[in-house]
């Protein structure tokens, strides 16, 4: 399996720590919030799970940030604490892996292997 591979053949997610650039994806988004809503424990890496297992989550995080207008300034202060926390040391990771924020080397959305720069 590759590192930019976020399931395996057997079509199971890798897990947060494993997917790519340590989790910054969008099913690494989902994981992150769901340990700020407390979704699930933050010692839950979702290493193993099913993509329908992934969709479930997702719709349960999208439920909890509607009740907040999808801003983190709208959550109370306690879960705006865990959320900086959750964030600020995920981004710590990714950066210890290698990623760059605001580029984009998923050579499926480019057509390429070279970084999609924003505009």
């Amino acid at each position: 399996m590759s590192a930019r591979e976020s399931f395996t053949r057997n079509r199971r997610y890798v897990g947060i720590h494993n997917d790519l650039h340590g989790g910054m994806t969008p099913i690494g988004g989902v994981i992150k919030d769901a340990w700020v809503f407390g979704l699930i424990p933050e010692t839950e890496t979702c290493e193993g799970w099913q993509l329908a297992q992934i969709q479930i989550l997702h719709d349960r995080v999208s439920a909890e940030w509607d009740k907040y207008g999808l801003l983190v300034r709208n959550l109370p202060p306690e879960l705006q604490e865990r959320h900086a926390r959750i964030h600020d040391a995920a981004v710590e990771r990714a950066r210890e892996h290698g990623w760059v924020a605001g580029l984009d080397f998923d050579s499926e959305m480019s057509g390429s292997e070279e970084p999609v720069l924003p505009r």
